[in-house]
C-alpha cells in the first residue's frame, strides 16, 4: 500500500509533468471506484491542470477549479506514459480502473492509468469542487511532516489514546499518511513494541518516537523523490528494516525479525530491539508490552 512517502513522490512527479496539460478525456473502466456523481467526471474534459497536491494518502489533481482526487488503497497504483495507446479499453478486462488522456502544451500526449490488482478492491476516485469534500480528507489528522506538527502536539495526541501505539500511528484521523509499513519501521527505529499503549509511553519514549517519525518518513521521502511511479515500489521495499522481512536478520541487532498476523494484515518487529526479547504470538495471547 502506498503511504506518505510514495504518495508525496507521486504527487510531485505528476505535478511536474501535468501542470499546464489539458485533460482531454477520462475513462472509467470500473464503476465501483467512482465514489461521486456530482459534479460528473465528464466535467473534467477540456480543463487545464493547475497543480497536484497530497493530502495524507490522497492525491488531488486541480483541473482548473474542479478536483480529481484518488486514493490508491492497498493494491492501487499509477501508470504514467508519454506514449499512450489509442486503442479503446474494455471494462472488466485487466487491472485498469480508470484512464486519463491529457495533451501537453507542446502537443505531446500523456496517459495515466489508475490500476488495482487482486480481488479485494479499495481504489477510490472522487470528482469534487474542493478536496475537503472528500470524507477521507475532511477527517484527516495532522500531517506528521508539516511544520505545525510539534513534539507537544504529538505528546497530547498519544496522551488521549488508550490504544496500542501501532494502531494509533496507523489511524488516519489521528495522524495522516502513516500506514502498516512505515508504522513498523518507525516503531523499530524507536525500539518500541507495537503493542505498547500509546498513553502509557514515558515522555522520553514519546520524544524518541517523535524523532523516529521524522527520521524514517524524511529518509523515505528523500529516497522516493524524483522517481517515476514504476520505480517507487522497489524503492520502498529496499528501505525497509523489518516490514516485509519476517524470518530475516534484523539489520540493527541480528535477531530474527518476527511477524504477528491478523485477519487481513500483519506486522513485523524485532524482539531484541523492541520487546526485550519476548515473542509476540498474536494479539489474543500476547501481553501488551510497554
Amino acid at each position: 500500500m502506498p503511504e506518505l512517502p510514495e504518495v508525496a513522490a507521486l504527487s510531485t512527479f505528476l505535478d511536474t509533468r501535468l501542470r499546464g496539460a489539458v485533460l482531454e478525456k477520462m475513462q472509467i473502466l470500473s464503476v465501483a471506484v467512482l465514489k461521486t456523481a456530482d459534479p460528473p467526471y465528464t466535467a473534467l474534459a477540456g480543463r487545464a491542470i493547475s497543480g497536484v497536491e497530497r493530502f495524507g494518502k490522497f492525491v488531488s489533481i486541480d483541473a482548473d477549479g474542479l478536483y480529481l482526487v484518488f486514493h490508491l488503497a492497498r493494491a492501487g497504483w499509477v501508470r504514467y506514459t508519454e506514449k499512450p495507446s489509442p486503442d479503446p479499453l474494455r471494462p472488466g478486462k485487466g487491472p485498469i480502473a480508470a484512464r486519463l488522456h491529457l495533451a501537453g502544451g507542446d502537443g505531446g500526449k500523456v496517459g495515466i492509468d489508475l490500476t488495482e490488482a487482486g480481488t479485494k478492491k479499495g481504489l477510490a476516485i472522487y470528482v469534487v469542487s474542493k478536496p475537503g469534500d472528500v470524507p477521507g480528507i475532511a477527517d484527516l489528522g495532522p500531517d506528521p511532516l508539516a511544520p505545525a506538527f510539534s513534539r507537544e502536539m504529538f505528546a497530547e495526541i498519544l496522551a488521549g489514546h488508550a490504544h496500542q501505539i501501532k494502531g494509533v500511528l496507523r489511524s488516519q484521523s489521528v495522524i495522516a499518511g502513516i500506514g502498516n509499513a512505515y508504522s513498523d519501521e518507525i516503531l523499530h527505529a524507536a525500539k518500541i513494541s507495537p503493542f505498547a499503549m500509546a498513553n502509557s509511553l514515558e515522555p522520553a519514549k514519546v520524544g524518541i518516537l517523535f524523532d523516529s517519525i521524522h527520521n524514517v518518513l524524511g529518509a523515505a521521502v528523500a529516497q522516493a523523490q524524483g522517481k517515476a511511479p514504476a520505480d517507487l515500489k522497489d524503492a520502498k521495499r529496499s528501505g525497509m528494516n523489518v516490514h516485509g522481512r519476517a524470518g530475516q536478520p534484523c539489520p540493527v541487532c541480528g535477531d530474527t525479525v518476527r511477524e504477528v498476523s491478523f485477519a487481513d494484515t500483519a506486522l513485523q518487529y524485532c524482539p531484541t530491539c523492541q520487546t526485550n526479547g519476548k515473542i509476540l504470538a498474536d494479539r489474543r495471547t500476547s501481553r501488551f508490552l510497554k
